[in-house]
């Protein structure tokens, strides 16, 4: 979006006188000025032949006036012409200034607008000798009051949470140790798992394929840990090639039945895990004898071997329960941390409050712009003193002005940092005139509404109220906020602002603030900036 340029002046000193000849579409209203809730009545006029057809707008309101009603369309009729006539009744329940936009209306393939009108909603007077008045509350700061139970309930179950899982792991991790039991030989180890495995009832439930993984895991544990070939990642054939060599190598007694029985189950085992063969009761009942017994077999027939290999297990185990410690050290070390940052996070949310942690953590740039170190300097000719976050650099908004501007102007400059699209927007511009000029402020805080709306402003709320700085120079403040369309990510967001002018003999001073509506900082910001501002007389 375009920075805001300044010549809102310019609309009240060069507004054009309305055209000689008749308008298609006149508008009229009763009053400019009505009291909260009361009713504007907005009139329409078109004059067209009598064989056009006219459409009058509708909806529910124009601009942030609500449409109370619609009253039927009047017909005057004279000759060949009519006027018809369409009357609305509008009301606002907030008090300020507010624009009626121009509306539009059909009259038969073109399309006309109406003139937009500026309307006053005024606040109803209390009267204080009859009602009861009372103190202003205190301000409740942002981190306290119930308003913000939902994070503490977060954080208690969070707590919960981790506090949950930790037992679980932790139990998980002494019954892992319970239940992984000791065992002096591969032979016991294997028979053990073998009784564990009948009493799961796996292939009793229907669970075929994993009874058979199961037992053929444990023959293959069995020969790799007592015999020494990588039994658990060789295929059945692979597995009962190298059990022959090794037999052969280690003299082992072992006949030609208790490897075919091995073979025989193992390749029985592959048909219901790959092939999804589904064997007889009778034929499960057999392969596990026929495993159990070709294991019995295998162990019997290994020659006992009197190499002394105590000292090199012994380091094996040293080494291993090293590591294990060292893994231990790291995940302990690890979960400190976490736990401290996550304790550390917990403290201050309680105690500073959730957004005090996540604008230290991640940043926030306008609690940077707030907190870092501002500049105080003048801008302009009449000059503003005024104190900034950061610079405002010179913007050439003469090329936005047309000829006609220019002529009757002596001097412009305008000063800005950021855009109504972003956190802040900071302006100050000021002008001469060539010639000494009688300056409405409201009227020039009228144009000014105009032009953003021109920029594509809308939902536009003004109230306007006297100013003085610390010198005692008066002027016009105007406020409220307005809706602001971001053109890159087609996405409106709502601005507060607040804009002052100020006249001198021969020139005018504008300082326009703005930032995003529910930034915690921006307030701050704009307050400190407001209050900052000083004029300086104007110089020839």
């Amino acid at each position: 979006m375009k920075k805001m340029r300044l010549h809102v002046f310019l609309l009240m000193l060069f507004s054009l006188a309305m055209s000689a000849q008749e308008k298609r579409v006149i508008t009229e209203i009763d009053t400019t000025r009505n009291l909260l809730g009361a009713q504007f009545n907005l009139t329409l006029k078109a004059r067209v032949d009598t064989a056009v057809r006219v459409v009058f707008p509708g909806g529910q309101q124009f601009g942030l006036l609500e449409i109370l009603q619609v009253y039927p369309t009047d017909t005057i009729r004279d000759g060949a012409t009519m006027q018809l006539i369409q009357k609305y009744g509008l009301t606002q329940f907030d008090s300020g200034r507010y624009v009626i936009p121009r509306l539009p209306v059909q009259i038969g393939a073109a399309q006309f607008l109406s003139d937009s009108i500026s309307v006053e909603v005024m606040p109803v007077k209390v009267d204080t000798l009859r009602q009861k008045m009372y103190d202003i509350k205190d301000v409740v700061a942002a981190n306290e009051g119930s308003s913000k139970w939902w994070i503490y309930l977060l954080i208690l179950i969070a707590l919960a949470a981790a506090a949950f899982f930790g037992y679980r792991f932790w139990q998980k991790r002494n019954v892992q140790k319970v239940a992984d039991p000791v065992f002096k030989t591969p032979i016991e180890k294997a028979t053990v798992l073998l009784q564990q495995l009948e009493q799961k009832g796996l292939w009793q439930r229907g669970e075929v394929k994993n009874y058979y993984s199961e037992l053929t895991d444990i023959a293959r544990n069995y020969i790799e840990e007592a015999i020494h070939i990588p039994a658990m990642e060789s295929t059945t054939s692979e597995l009962i090639v190298a059990l022959r060599m090794a037999a052969a190598k280690k003299n082992m007694a072992l006949s030609a039945e208790t490897v075919a029985n091995l073979e025989s189950v193992l390749k029985h085992a592959d048909l219901v895990k790959f092939a999804k063969s589904r064997p007889a009761e009778f034929e499960i009942a057999e392969d596990r004898a026929k495993l159990e017994k070709s294991i019995i077999t295998l162990d019997k027939s290994i020659p006992e071997e009197v190499v002394d290999d105590s000292a090199e297990r012994t380091e094996l185990l040293r080494q291993q329960m090293l590591k294990k410690q060292k893994r231990r050290k790291i995940m302990i070390a690890a979960g400190s941390v976490v736990g401290l940052l996550f304790l550390i996070a917990i403290f201050f949310t309680i105690t500073k409050g959730f957004y005090y942690v996540t604008d230290n953590v991640f940043g926030n740039p306008t609690k940077e712009l707030l907190e870092g170190e501002w500049i105080t300097s003048q801008y302009g000719n009449p000059s503003v003193h005024i104190e900034t976050p950061e610079v405002l650099l010179r913007t050439d908004a003469e090329k936005y002005l047309p000829k006609e501007s220019l002529a009757v102007l002596k001097e412009f400059q305008m000063f800005t940092f950021g855009g109504m699209n972003m956190e802040l927007f900071v302006q100050v511009s000021t002008n001469k005139f060539k010639e000494p000029r009688e300056v409405d402020l409201a009227l020039v805080v009228e144009g000014s509404i105009k032009d953003w709306e021109a920029q594509g402003a809308h939902s536009i709320i003004v109230k306007q109220e006297e100013f003085d700085t610390n010198q005692g120079i008066t002027g016009v403040k105007a406020y409220g906020t307005m809706q602001i369309l971001d053109k890159e990510s087609n996405r409106s967001q709502k601005v507060y602002y607040e804009m002052l002018f100020f006249k001198q003999d021969q020139g005018l001073q504008q300082i326009v603030v703005a930032h995003v509506e529910g930034d915690r900082y921006g307030p701050e910001i704009l307050r400190r900036i407001i209050s900052s501002v000083e004029l300086k007389q104007l110089t020839q």
